[in-house]
């Protein structure tokens, strides 16, 4: 008898087994049936990205944390998304591990401010650009170079970027500046910016707005056509990063061709006014 019921029981759950195979399937990974989009991006370059505590302004989760993620880079990110019909996931990396991010399949995807230099299209691919700027200065009011025009005013100046960035490239175009180590982050630079330890650091206007509006003691220098810093297009304009040889770059780039240049910075302008005064 308990063998009879053992056979039955096993037919059963079989059954079930069975029955539970033939239903419905979600894609991997998402909710909702949805595939997955993972974006990587620093949470830390406002006003491109940044970290706050709440979904205020559109703000995303930040996967694996309580925190969200909000700025340009992510409603960019909320488009393409959409546009593939992906669940939107946001993984905070630190800048230098974006790269190996990607190419160890840990994320679809940066869209993190980054511009398509040649250095890393040796890595991996781009889209195409879908915000470009100039480069600007970031000083203190009080400092010695408030009323700078030129880049070669800041001649003895102690100046830096960020690591690994075009930013940073291009401060030996300054005669005689005093190019200190470069830093991981915007907001340690604003912190040494604060305390004197540097004179200024070099920014994009987006980054260089954000800062100025965040700490009432900076100010940005925005140089006039030929003051400025000479950089390529690819060293002043951002892109999405993708694999090599993925079929995603193809798509990426009909969604951003529909984003017009005038949304794309009306996007812009509401970032700059919807960054949290202190971004992590």
């Amino acid at each position: 008898m308990r063998r009879k019921i053992t056979t039955l029981l096993a037919i059963s759950l079989l059954s079930i087994f069975v029955l539970a195979a033939c239903g419905p399937t979600k894609t991997a990974g998402g909710s909702g049936g949805k595939e997955k989009f993972v974006v990587g991006l620093e949470a830390a370059y406002a006003p491109f990205n940044w970290t706050q505590m709440d979904n205020a302004n559109g703000a995303v989760p930040i996967e694996g944390t309580a925190e969200y993620a909000g700025g340009y880079d992510v409603e960019i990110a909320k488009r393409v998304a959409e546009g593939l019909g992906r669940e939107l996931v946001i993984v905070k990396t630190d800048w230098d591990g974006l790269l190996p991010a990607l190419t160890s399949n840990s994320i679809d995807a940066i869209v993190a401010g980054m511009s398509p230099t040649p250095e890393r299209l040796e890595a991996i691919d781009f889209t195409d650009f879908y915000y470009s700027s100039d480069l600007v200065m970031v000083v203190r009011k009080d400092g010695n170079y408030t009323n700078a025009e030129s880049i070669q005013d800041f001649k003895g100046a102690k100046i830096t970027g960020q690591l690994n960035t075009s930013h940073y490239r291009v401060i030996d175009q300054i005669n005689g500046v005093k190019q200190e180590p470069a830093f991981e982050s915007f907001n340690v630079m604003r912190v040494a910016l604060e305390s004197g330890i540097i004179d200024g650091y070099v920014s994009e206007r987006p980054e260089g707005i954000s800062a100025s509006a965040a700490n009432e003691n900076f100010i940005m220098i925005d140089f006039e056509e030929g003051k400025g810093f000479k950089a390529s297009v690819e060293d002043s304009a951002v892109s999405i990063g993708i694999r090599k040889n993925s079929d995603l770059t193809e798509q990426i780039n009909t969604i951003l061709e529909k984003i017009s240049e005038e949304e794309r910075q009306e996007i812009m302008n509401k970032a700059v006014l919807s960054q949290p005064i202190t971004v992590d």
